[in-house]
């Protein structure tokens, strides 16, 4: 089939523009040449929008650029209408109906959520891929690990559905055993197209970060069968959210257990804002702001003793600035974790071709690790339920114990002789006390 990167569309468009130039070179009336001019502007205009596509690898099925230009993303390719969690409707059906359950047990379950955080009072779109161990009853009470996926500028959440195709590449890894069941979480991270705010808060603007760390894991953990923040938690991009990745373990260490970082900077650039649109600091001027921002400034000033998320790296091996500044940090991090994959694709850059190529790296070194600290959380809160439940059972105890004494002594003290002082005079031949004096007062 003629997908938008095959080579036979490349020829064939290059065809049809030689055959319309002929046309109007040979046409004798006029209006057959604008015609043909006019007709050999469209193959043109194509192939260069397509060698564009090509070279930045970006859509490789007409159904993704399809989904992408009508804004349908996720929804589109599965059927799926957006979900509303809150009404907690049906166990394992989403949608209070089991019209998509067979459906979901096999290939899975994306759908669209509108999230709104309670401390930055952002309202974003969600994207969440349910894989298909959710809805099977093996796992009916089990707790998924979670991987927050961040995509580039300019980019959307979709984009890692549609173009990257990451579902698809974790359910054939699954299919292989070669990766583990996680949920994905695919935020909005800047709002708008136009918008670049690296998962920052912008000083007197949009707190970015506290929303994609703070308020977004909080609220999905409560929504969906998962592990809350902590070390069942990666976070992962590419380019822009390659930074934001990095920035979030970082920042947030307590909230992610691993990071994956694919062709990410770590220094914080300018952030851009519209109406106007224009380009600003994200930090007002802040010094100190910008530096806790900087991975290659945070992290080698972190005390020795600091737990910090596990790394994955790659980058492209062709793209040299990629490569330079993920070898810096890989050099960072090498004192607290000596065995941090480091991952060049060759012949790859700064594009989708290389990120869909390490994607699945990615994901195999992730997941299994992600089902491990879920299983050791899922320990440690049986255990820490266990301890609760004892001290709860021994608190009833001890006030079954204190009720129990307090009524003994109430019974006792109802039933105790009542004893009153009653003066006695001696009566004629009746014994004096010793001393030979009356009792009572003298």
């Amino acid at each position: 089939m003629l997908e938008p990167q095959s080579t036979a569309l490349f020829i064939g468009l290059m065809l049809v523009f030689a055959a319309l130039t002929w046309w109007m070179l040979t046409a004798r009336p006029l209006v057959f040449r604008v015609l043909a001019a006019c007709l050999a502007f469209l193959p043109a205009m194509a192939f260069g929008v397509l060698a564009v596509n090509k070279y930045y690898g970006y859509y490789q099925t007409w159904g993704a650029a399809i989904n992408d230009f009508t804004n349908q993303g996720a929804k589109a390719g599965a059927g799926v209408p957006d979900t509303d969690l809150t009404a907690r409707r049906g166990h394992g059906t989403l949608n209070g109906s089991k019209s998509y359950l067979r459906q979901a047990q096999q290939q899975g379950y994306p759908i669209r959520l509108t999230v709104t955080g309670a401390r930055s009072h952002l309202t974003r779109v969600v994207y969440v891929y349910l894989p298909p161990q959710y809805f099977q009853p093996a796992y009916s009470g089990y707790r998924f690990p979670v991987i927050e996926l961040i995509h580039g500028q300019p980019g959307e959440p979709q984009d890692w559905i549609n173009v990257v195709g990451v579902t698809t590449m974790l359910g054939q890894l699954m299919a292989r055993h070669l990766a583990r069941p996680v949920v994905l979480v695919m935020p909005s991270a800047n709002g708008a197209r136009r918008i670049s705010l690296q998962c920052l808060n912008q000083v007197h603007g949009p707190q970015d970060l506290t929303y994609l760390a703070e308020d977004l894991p909080d609220r999905i953990s409560h929504l969906l069968r998962v592990q809350p923040p902590g070390p069942a938690w990666g976070v992962a991009g590419y380019s822009e959210g390659g930074f934001c990745a990095a920035n979030m373990a970082l920042r947030f260490r307590h909230r992610y257990g691993f990071a994956g970082v694919l062709s990410g900077y770590f220094k914080p650039a300018d952030n851009q804002l519209v109406r106007p649109l224009r380009q600003v600091s994200p930090f007002g001027g802040s010094t100190r702001l910008r530096l806790e921002n900087t991975p290659l400034y945070a992290l080698p000033r972190l005390p020795g003793s600091a737990v910090i998320p596990r790394f994955w790296l790659g980058a492209g091996a062709d793209n040299p600035v990629d490569v330079a500044s993920v070898q810096a940090f890989w050099r960072e991090l090498a004192p607290r974790q000596p065995q941090v994959p480091l991952v060049l694709t060759r012949d790859g850059g700064h594009d989708m071709l290389t990120w869909r190529a390490e994607v699945p790296l990615m994901l195999r070194w992730m997941t299994p690790l992600l089902a491990q600290a879920a299983r050791q959380e899922a320990a440690a809160q049986a255990k820490a339920a266990q301890a609760k439940a004892a001290q709860a059972k021994a608190a009833r105890s001890k006030a079954a114990h204190a009720q129990a004494h307090g009524r003994k002594r109430a019974y006792r003290h109802a039933h105790k002789p009542v004893v009153t002082g009653i003066s006695q005079t001696p009566t004629a031949g009746s014994p004096l006390p010793a001393g030979g004096r009356p009792a009572g007062p003298g």
